[in-house]
């Protein structure tokens, strides 16, 4: 019987709980450590506990390394990660605080000949797939637009963001660095490679460092376009904001399709009510 591969994680804060749980369910994955600044935030994974990448290195040589941290940690943390020797080194978006770092990153990864996976889900949420596969079941016709708008509602007053994730407030580059790349993505998912991109960003809340609204638009061959319409100090209709974090629209010459905050999705035929 094949041994499950080990994992070891950096980081223990607010997101970091999902990648816990989910290695936990993996049945060929074993996690095995858990390292954070926070000695008390490790120790509480249940997992054995590190204060710092190079303690845990120097005992562990996990077969995988998961990086869930703040990206101005991620290409000193790839570097030693490598350095190991792993199966893979999985690292959180958003990817590096730059182009330069990332394409560092990517350039050490490719040199050791270790896959370097960016960890981008969105694509793969249920209501995504669902989408994707009505499109190419021919459910809409031809896409001709597809819209996105944020409205998670969470970037309001002076104490926006400091009770999840509060390293949000210092990003000098917020919504599109942390945020909007998840569309980004998921549009690249159902649309394909855009032909240009132009955006028109803005600050709202004066008490955080970067953009927290702004448009982005994708340019398509054909007079397709994709439309990211973000706000964080906005809501929309949802028990829970952060399921969808927004309403989406993917509009064919055949019909419609409409996400909802619930993570429903509707289809209206082209012409029906």
């Amino acid at each position: 019987m094949t041994e499950p591969l080990t994992v070891a994680c950096v980081g223990a804060g607010y997101f970091s709980r999902f990648h816990y749980d989910a290695w936990a369910r993996i049945a060929g994955a074993r996690p095995v450590a858990s390292v954070d600044r926070d000695i008390a935030r490790a120790r509480a994974t249940g997992l054995a506990a590190y204060g710092d990448l190079d303690a845990m290195l120097a005992e562990l040589r996990p077969d995988i390394i998961d990086i869930i941290t703040p990206p101005v940690t991620h290409l000193g943390y790839i570097r030693k990660a490598l350095a190991t020797g792993p199966r893979a080194v999985i690292c959180q978006k958003p990817f590096c605080r730059n182009l330069e770092e990332a394409r560092e990153a990517a350039r050490l990864a490719e040199a050791a000949g270790i896959p370097l996976i960016v960890h981008e889900n969105f694509r793969f949420q249920p209501w995504y797939r669902a989408i994707r596969a009505e499109i190419e079941a021919g459910a809409i016709g031809e896409v001709l637009q597809l819209t996105f708008r944020l409205r998670p509602g969470d970037g309001q007053g002076p104490d926006a963001y400091l009770d999840r994730q509060p390293y949000f407030r210092q990003m000098p580059r917020f919504l599109v660095h942390e945020t909007a790349v998840h569309w980004i993505d998921t549009f690249r998912y159902l649309m394909g490679p855009p032909e240009a991109v132009f955006a028109d960003l803005r600050k709202m809340n004066p008490v955080i460092a970067g953009e927290d609204a702004g448009y982005i638009l994708f340019r398509y061959p054909g007079g397709r376009r994709a439309m990211f319409d973000g706000n964080r100090l906005l809501d929309h209709a949802a028990d829970n904001t952060r399921c969808t974090m927004g309403e989406a629209l993917a509009e064919g010459n055949g019909g419609t399709m409409e996400l909802r905050g619930d993570g429903s999705v509707h289809l209206r035929a082209f012409g029906a009510l």
